[in-house]
């Protein structure tokens, strides 16, 4: 039998209304069954975004720890460069000074020099007759052998003053080592007062300025006290030595090397 096209129609009408009458009883069942999914899927989910989070943590707390130290290494390098800079920049201003101050010492040494030699020159040679001659000793200085003497007779000094004066020359007081000095003391012989020979007591024994002593074949030995008496000074009068406190007034006798002019 055929059915009319209506009747199809209505029966489909009513399942659809059937089915939208049980759709919602459905679709309840589901959507009850979600919350239980989600907090399954929520924890599952936690422990690696905690993990992440926890090396992210990590990771910028080792920057930051990193950073300070390597902004701390590099203030201790700055001020480290800065200390050798300022510590280079003085000593070239000393070097600079040194430098300054070598010139100058060679500037003076030069004039010295230039001076000493006209010194010398005036000091050993003299203008006779618009010609210059030179000699051996100073004028007033007596040559004998290779050494010249200077004789005070009467200007009366101390012993530390008459070999002051000696020195001021560019000499010292006379230390009789051979027949040279001796001739020269006994050139002396005729004055009376004396004069300071560089020898005087040192420690208790008698010493002559160059720092040797009396032998006991020198016959000075035998002419002084042995045991040399404090502040005691040795004087060369009428052909032998005496024993002078070295305060006394005395002439005394210069000696220096000839020169070679």
């Amino acid at each position: 039998m055929i059915r009319p096209p209506q009747d199809d129609i209505e029966e489909m009408e009513e399942e659809a209304a059937a089915n939208y009458v049980n759709a919602p009883a459905r679709t309840g069942k589901k959507m009850a069954a979600r919350p239980g999914q989600r907090s399954r899927c929520f924890s599952q989910s936690f422990l690696p975004i905690a993990v992440c989070w926890l090396i992210l943590l990590v990771i910028m707390g080792l920057r930051i720890y990193f950073s300070n130290r390597i902004n701390d290494k590099i203030s201790v390098l700055e001020n480290q460069i800065t200390n050798l800079t300022t510590e280079n920049q003085e000593l070239e201003t000393w070097r600079d000074n040194v430098i300054g101050q070598t010139k100058k010492l060679e500037t003076t040494w030069n004039k010295l020099n230039v001076s000493q030699a006209k010194w010398t020159l005036d000091f050993y040679c003299h203008r006779e007759n618009q010609e210059r001659r030179c000699r051996a000793c100073p004028q007033g200085w007596e040559l004998f052998g290779s050494s010249c003497y200077l004789i005070h007779p009467s200007d009366g000094k101390t012993w530390e003053d008459a070999r002051e004066d000696c020195r001021g020359q560019g000499s010292d007081l006379v230390v009789v080592h051979d027949e040279d000095d001796q001739n020269v003391l006994t050139y002396v012989n005729r004055y009376i007062y004396g004069s300071w020979v560089g020898l005087r007591a040192e420690g208790g024994t008698w010493k002559w300025i160059d720092g040797s002593g009396l032998t006991e074949s020198d016959r000075i030995q035998h002419q002084l006290p042995r045991r040399a008496p404090p502040g005691q000074c040795a004087v060369y009068v009428q052909y032998r030595y005496t024993s002078e406190s070295c305060g006394e007034r005395k002439g005394w006798i210069c000696k220096k090397k000839a020169s070679s002019f």
